[in-house]
């Protein structure tokens, strides 16, 4: 390696420890990172839609597009943040995974669209597991500052 290559330090944004992230918080973002993607996709798929469709209210599809991709981006986020163990990144997840439960529930449930609702709602408990395994705990929780 050369000298004049500065080595990274543990206040460095991009540091991660060298023991890496655990194998349960790497499935967990790739799985939140498939989320992204589906919201991404059905952002594109909802703007061509009202773009070129006859949409009954295209406010109201041109809305949904957007919670869509805010949705991807803030699943995008919260992966990049646990791959880089920030213990701030899993609040936010875990919040829209609880809420995504509900959701995929009344998808799969209510309207009976298993093929739609189900592997949500799978993903959804999957992730909400694998944050809280002993591994990840291991790298994401906080030590009590107060002791």
């Amino acid at each position: 390696m050369p000298e004049d290559v500065p080595s990274q330090t543990a206040s460095s944004p991009t540091h991660v420890p060298a023991t890496g992230a655990p194998k349960p918080l790497l499935v967990a973002c790739a799985l939140i990172g498939l989320q992204a993607l589906g919201l991404l996709v059905a952002a594109g798929v909802l703007l061509v839609d009202t773009t070129f469709g006859h949409p009954t209210d295209r406010a109201s599809a041109l809305l949904g597009a957007a919670f869509a991709l805010a949705g991807a981006l803030a699943f995008g986020f919260g992966a990049r943040g646990l791959l880089r163990l920030r213990p701030a990144a899993r609040t936010p997840v875990v919040v829209l995974e609880v809420l995504t439960v509900p959701v995929a529930y009344s998808v799969a449930f209510d309207s009976g669209r298993y093929a739609y609702g189900g592997p949500i709602l799978l993903v959804a408990l999957a992730v909400l597991y694998l944050l809280f395994t002993p591994p990840a705990r291991a790298v994401l929780d906080r030590e009590d500052p107060v002791r």
